[in-house]
Parts: C-alpha cells; sequence; structure tokens
C-alpha cells in the first residue's frame, strides 16, 4: 500500500516486449511497407492476439501449413523458428522467405547442429506441441529427446550415455528448468551443457522481477495470452513466491470480485505483450478504486537486434527472387 494510504498498483520492469519480439514484430510491419499485402506468416509471429489482430488488419495472413501459401509469395517465419524442413518445403513451393526467427532460438537451433555433427544425441527440455519445439526438435531428427518434467528425465533412454547434449526452451521457469537440469547430470554426469543457459535474457529478468512484485503484492495480474508459454510461466513464478497471481489478456480480465478488499495488485506482461494493454489494465483499475500507481523496476535492459540488412535499405533493398532473409 503506498504511504499515502491509498489503494496500490504497482507496475514492474522489466515487462512487456522483449528484442525477439519487437524484432519479429517490425519485420513484418516493414514487409508490409515495403511490399504491401498480403503478406503470409507462417504461425502467429508472436503469441499475442491483439498483436496478431492488429497485423491481420494491415494485411498480414497467419497460416500453419506453407501448402496454404500461393507458390512464389512472401513468407515470414514466426519468432518462434522452423525445422529444416519447413525451410525446404519453402524452397520447394519458391516461396520467398523472410526469417523473423529470435536469434536467441537460432542460438539453439545451431547448438543442436553442432552437437548432432559430433554424433551426439541431444536432450531437450520444453514442452511438447510448443511451436518453438518443435523447430528445435526437427534440426536433428532420430538424435532428439524431449523432456519435460524431472520424471520424464528418470524414464529417459539413451545410445550412450558419454554422448549426451543438452538445450531447452528459451521461455522455460528458470526455477524449474534448474531442477529438471540437475536430475539431468544427476543421471548422466558426462552430459554437455550450454556455456550459458538457453532460457532467454528476457525471461530471467521478467521472472526475477515478477518475484519481488509478487513480494510487494497481494495479488498478480500477468497480462499475456492463454498460448504465451513466457506468460504462464509468470503465472506460475509469482504463485511460486506465495502471491496469488492470474493471466489475462487485457484490463477486461480483471475480476472486480478478486480486487475488492486487496490494497496492492501488482501488474506484469508477458515478453509478447503491447504496453497498451498495461496501461489498458491500470485505468481498468483505477476505475476500481485503486488511486496510486508506483514502478518498480529490478533492472535495466538494453538488448536490440539488428534487421535484416535488405529491410533496413527501404523499398529498394527488398529482394524480389526466391530467397531467404534474416
Amino acid at each position: 500500500m503506498s504511504a499515502s494510504g491509498q489503494r496500490e498498483i504497482l507496475v514492474v520492469s522489466p515487462r512487456g516486449f522483449c528484442a525477439g519480439v519487437s524484432y519479429a514484430i517490425e519485420i513484418v510491419e516493414l514487409v508490409l511497407e515495403q511490399h504491401g499485402p498480403p503478406v503470409y506468416v507462417r504461425h502467429e509471429i508472436v503469441h499475442n492476439r491483439h498483436v496478431v489482430e492488429g497485423l491481420r488488419a494491415r494485411g498480414a495472413r497467419f497460416v500453419e501449413n506453407l501448402a496454404d501459401v500461393p507458390r512464389g509469395s512472401l513468407v515470414v517465419f514466426s519468432a518462434h523458428g522452423v525445422s529444416p524442413a519447413v525451410r525446404e518445403e519453402a524452397r520447394q513451393r519458391e516461396l520467398r522467405v523472410i526469417d523473423a526467427t529470435c536469434p536467441l532460438v537460432t542460438k539453439v537451433h545451431l547448438e543442436v547442429l553442432q552437437r548432432a555433427r559430433h554424433g551426439y544425441e541431444i536432450i531437450v527440455v520444453g514442452h511438447r506441441g510448443h511451436v518453438e519445439v518443435e523447430g528445435t526438435l526437427g534440426h536433428a531428427p532420430g538424435r532428439m529427446h524431449l523432456v519435460e518434467s524431472i520424471e520424464d528425465v528418470e524414464k529417459l533412454v539413451v545410445a550412450d550415455p558419454g554422448k549426451l547434449a543438452v538445450v531447452t526452451q528459451t521461455t522455460l521457469s528458470v526455477d524449474d528448468t534448474r531442477d529438471i537440469m540437475n536430475a539431468i547430470r544427476g543421471r548422466f554426469p558426462n552430459v554437455q551443457v550450454p556455456g550459458k543457459d538457453d532460457i532467454c535474457y528476457a525471461t530471467q529478468n521478467r521472472q526475477t522481477a515478477v518475484k519481488e512484485l509478487a513480494r510487494q503484492s497481494q495479488f498478480v495480474f500477468v497480462i499475456g495470452s492463454p498460448n504465451s508459454s513466457n506468460a504462464n510461466r509468470l503465472v506460475e513464478v509469482a504463485r511460486q513466491a506465495g502471491t496469488p497471481a492470474s493471466l489475462i489478456e487485457d484490463g477486461e480480465g480483471v475480476d472486480p470480485v478478486v480486487v475488492r478488499d486487496l490494497r496492492t495488485v501488482g501488474l506484469t506482461a508477458g515478453a509478447s505483450t503491447p504496453e497498451s494493454l498495461v496501461q489498458g489494465t491500470v485505468d481498468k483499475l483505477r476505475s476500481l478504486g485503486f488511486e496510486s500507481v508506483r514502478n518498480l523496476t529490478t533492472t535495466e535492459e538494453n538488448v536490440n537486434f539488428p534487421l535484416p540488412k535488405p529491410l533496413r535499405d527501404g523499398p529498394g533493398g527488398l529482394f524480389s527472387g526466391p530467397r531467404a532473409l534474416g
């Protein structure tokens, strides 16, 4: 509660868009501007309904399968990344590809390729069915093992424990992943792990921030889409810190009954959530009697990823033939 005794909204930073999300969205916006609609995007460019609907209104067409993209068309790969098989399908369909894969996801893909070339089997720690995980698994078919829990680690059967490596999905819970990694090391002492955690800087920063937010709040709202892995993990982290938390898509998701007797409510946002939804949620809480807004900053972020050069060069730089950017 604020020093004046007013009911308080505590808004934490860092929150919302990470560098990879900003990179992917800006690519689609620039391609629409330079090329004109329609621009096809394989999968949602990022996991946020409001972002996707905004781009769709400008002429982006989101598809799950490249078979739905007319031969020779322009297609953008989403921030989550794709498998080599998808890239080959695009080549066969003569699609003009712009790759908006987050560079930190690309880093994981390169780790997998390098390990596979040296004869390693690779454990992927991640959520089954998530589009990022599917893309990663596709980089070394026949050599990959997906684990989601410590129980999965205990049941794991590998050909050679001495030729084993591990990578992780970039948007996992830092604490949960640490437990799984410890279990992997316990079973396979010689396993090769990345020199630096695969979980991205933004995921780690937002989870650290939400722990502090939970410490100072009676309830935490995480703004994000239901299919956003990193937003769901923020809810889990807040709850594990001992504070009730809920995932909402925007201010309309705030339940007046939940906040009726609260004095301090915390707000954060997943890495795919635009800041406008945070401000809309603040306005909603103000309408429910929260008079004070306080900002809480746990770290500063200054990461940016440069766009593909042909896009930076303007309309004249956008290619005309079937090749890939990024």
